[in-house]
């Protein structure tokens, strides 16, 4: 008798037994049938294409359960090979229409419905095997006469003799019918190898590795010869992963390398304790649903080593597979991390939601997990989402696989939350990323009975609460009102079958008539209060608001415009030019900021980065970025636009105007630098015509001739009056003067210090 794989896997269990397996002479394939079937091989092998799943009009046969048994395919006495006979189990799926009112009434039945009942029921069931590196699939015509067929009951089961298989192998099956009229049948089993069965010497692969591990005379013998030899002690050692260890007989061509895990902190450690000449392959997978598997890591790799994971790859599915790269060798998979908690945990972090517009979303994960999912209302005043009951019950949840919401409509405020042994894993709130964010909306909960009575009710913090009621909730107190936006249509309708409703009805204008009320009370207070003083204390109100002008006007001191400015170190007096002309604008009130009083930020950040913030938060603020022309900028300027960037260190590690090249010329050329950038040069030191033409696309101001049209371009909207402007040109003038006269002094003669700015004294 074949002996079933699950007495099988018992007998090669801690104390290995043996058993004889049937004996099937002949290459040829065969199907055979229980009584009442009757069914036929298709020859040839076929393509796995099972299709989807399509509905059946009338009864159909369908497989219901696998059976599988090992069996030995012979062509010579000693000449036999491991083989896998499958038993798929059928039963009938569908029912055929009643016959109407005219049998009732002793009228003749409809023929074709009485051909039909006479007629063979017929069905294309296929058989899929995968063991690596083979796979096939085969298709067997199965026929029952319809008259014995009862809806949902077993007609009999086929058997296919048989698939052969590796020693040693993993083999999966699926069966399922053509077309599939359900999900497919699968089954998962580990093969024996070439202990504990008696035919072994029936076996010529075992007999001859087994006769060559006589020759070499060792247990264990050599890593590198070809031999079968038992590895008694545990298959795979670790140090602190529990692997429970199991017996091992390698039959391999070439001997499999030990593998240790070890773990030494937050890191794992992959130990390879194999000889210095042998050459091996191992991979890194994750085993997923299915029997599916994705490929993380490979590598063929020779003599001892040692590779080392981070914690953070480790997830339950991660499996470790290692082979010798010989002909015919043997591939050794472990999953050692299954019960690893940080494994587990890596897992739920790396645990997505998706959402599949309209209705659909998805669970995706490295690995399989039990998980269930359920539907909450979060409200955006924050506190625990609420689980809702209807639409979606607490179900089981299968990772990498499209879903459908029963909804008709999606709601920002509707979340999903997944569990796995009633702790809470993940919660989104999918529709946000589409519709926006949490609306403060109302859900309402209809519930129906029979004959037609339901009953509404408002899902708040404390509970449902039905509307019309006396407590003292929003819901309550909005009762009628919400009544009458669900009746005139203002509710959007979220979900609905024969148990009830949900509505999602918002509550934005209700809560903007209650505070436009609070508002409009405290205005009249505020009235009543301003007259009064104005009445009892008219000296001490027109003190209060001398003081409140005031205020206004050194809030707007402190709300000055940016100005930055940029400019090239050509020497030390035209460093104490500029610093003369920031000193002088800082009085206006303008804030400037300028590389000369921050060497110390520039010198710890660098001067392109240090010109990056200090533009972005300028122009952010709505100031100007002020470009001062020299000869030395003048001649940077033509380098850049002839030649592209100077090479670097050839300008001071403070310098920001040539670092700042890189941005500023971009915005010229691309039409950028209007309302940003201003320029402006000294007249007593530079032509106008000296400043290159793609600057002249913006204003270009001399210095100090053009000093009100400077100030206004700077000071932008809020600019005073011309009176006004002549003044703070006149008082920045007086201050540039003897900077300027310094400038102009044949060398030799000019003065040491530089102009210090209000910040300089304290960064230097």
């Amino acid at each position: 008798m074949p002996v079933p794989w699950f007495l099988l896997s018992l007998a090669l269990g801690p104390s290995p037994m043996v058993f004889s397996l049937e004996r099937i002479v002949g290459p040829q394939n065969a199907a055979r049938c229980s009584p009442g079937l009757s069914c036929h091989l298709r020859e040839g092998d076929m393509l796995c294409m099972p299709g989807s799943i399509v509905s059946a009009l009338e009864p159909v046969l369908v497989p219901t359960r696998l059976q599988t048994e090992l069996v030995l395919r012979c062509h010579q006495e000693t000449d036999c090979d491991l083989c896998v006979s499958v038993a798929v189990h059928l039963a009938v799926h569908g029912h055929w229409e009643e016959p109407g009112d005219k049998e009732q009434f002793g009228r003749a039945t409809d023929p074709e419905l009485e051909e039909r009942k006479n007629a063979s029921l017929q069905a294309h069931v296929v058989l899929s095997f995968q063991a690596y590196p083979t796979s096939r699939c085969v298709l067997l015509e199965v026929q029952v006469l319809a008259a014995l067929l009862q809806p949902g009951q077993p007609v009999g089961s086929v058997v296919f003799d048989c698939f052969e298989a590796a020693l040693g192998a993993e083999v999966r099956i699926w069966s399922y019918t053509q077309p599939r009229y359900q999900k497919e049948l699968n089954f998962t089993q580990q093969l024996p190898d070439c202990s504990g069965l008696e035919v072994r010497d029936s076996i010529q692969s075992c007999s001859e590795r087994r006769e060559r591990k006589r020759e070499t005379g060792g247990e264990t013998g050599n890593i590198n010869s070809h031999m079968c030899f038992d590895q008694a002690s545990p298959g795979f050692r670790t140090s602190n992963l529990s692997i429970p260890g199991r017996r091992f007989i390698h039959c391999a061509i070439t001997a499999l390398p030990w593998l240790n895990v070890s773990t030494d902190g937050e890191d794992v450690h992959l130990l390879l304790d194999v000889s210095e000449e042998q050459h091996f392959g191992i991979s890194l997978y994750w085993n997923q649903t299915q029997g599916s598997k994705t490929h993380r890591w490979h590598r063929n790799l020779t003599g001892p080593q040692t590779i080392t994971l981070n914690h953070t790859d480790l997830v339950p599915c991660l499996c470790i597979q290692v082979w010798p790269l010989e002909p015919d060798s043997v591939r050794t998979s472990i999953c050692p991390f299954k019960s690893d908690h940080r494994a587990r945990r890596n897992l739920w972090r790396a645990a997505q939601l998706q959402l599949l517009p309209p209705r659909g979303w998805r669970l995706n994960a490295p690995c399989s997990l039990p998980a269930e999912a359920t539907l909450c209302w979060q409200a955006p005043s924050g506190g625990p989402c609420q689980p809702l009951v209807p639409p979606l019950y607490r179900e089981n949840v299968t990772v990498n696989k499209d879903l459908e919401f029963p909804l008709l409509k999606g709601h920002p405020n509707l979340c999903v939350q997944v569990s796995s042994w009633e702790k809470l894993e993940l919660q989104e709130c999918l529709w946000s990323d589409f519709l926006g964010p949490l609306k403060d909306d109302i859900l309402l909960v209809e519930t129906r009975g029979p004959q037609d009575n339901s009953s509404l009710c408002a899902l708040e913090p404390s509970g449902c609460t039905p509307l019309l009621s006396r407590a003292s909730t929003r819901a309550a107190r909005l009762g009628k009102q919400l009544l009458q936006d669900l009746k005139s249509g203002q509710c959007m309708k979220l979900w609905d079958d024969d148990l009830g409703a949900l509505w999602a009805c918002p509550m934005d204008k209700y809560i903007h008539q209650r505070w436009a009320l609070v508002w409009l009370a405290c205005l009249l207070l505020v009235a009543v209060l301003f007259l009064l003083l104005l009445l009892l204390k008219k000296d001490h109100v027109k003190g209060w608001l001398r003081l409140l002008k005031e205020d206004v006007r050194s809030g707007a001191a402190l709300r000055a415009r940016a100005a930055l400015l940029l400019y090239s170190a050509d020497d030390a007096g035209f460093e104490r030019l500029v610093g003369a002309l920031a000193s002088a604008l800082c009085q206006l009130p303008l804030r400037v900021v300028v590389d000369l009083w921050s060497r110390r930020e520039v010198s710890a950040q660098g001067p392109l980065a240090w010109f990056h913030a200090q533009r972005l938060q300028t122009l952010q603020e709505g100031g100007m970025v002020v470009l001062l022309f020299s000869p030395g900028a003048v001649a940077l300027c033509r380098e850049w636009l002839q030649d592209g960037a100077p090479p670097p260190g050839e300008h001071s590690p403070h310098d920001a105007f040539a670092a700042s090249l890189s941005c500023v010329l971009p915005d010229f050329l691309q039409g950028r630098a209007l309302g940003r950038y201003v320029g402006a040069y000294f007249d007593s030191l530079l032509c106008p015509d000296a400043v290159p033409a793609l600057f002249r696309a913006g204003p270009v101001l001399a210095l100090p001739s053009q000093l009100p049209d400077f100030l206004r371009a700077l000071q932008g909207p809020d600019a005073p009056g011309p009176w006004r402007l002549a003044d703070m040109a006149e008082q920045v003038s007086q201050a540039l003067q003897p900077a300027l006269d310094s400038c102009l002094r044949p060398p030799g003669t000019e003065e040491t210090g530089l102009e210090m700015g209000p910040e300089l004294e304290n960064r230097t």
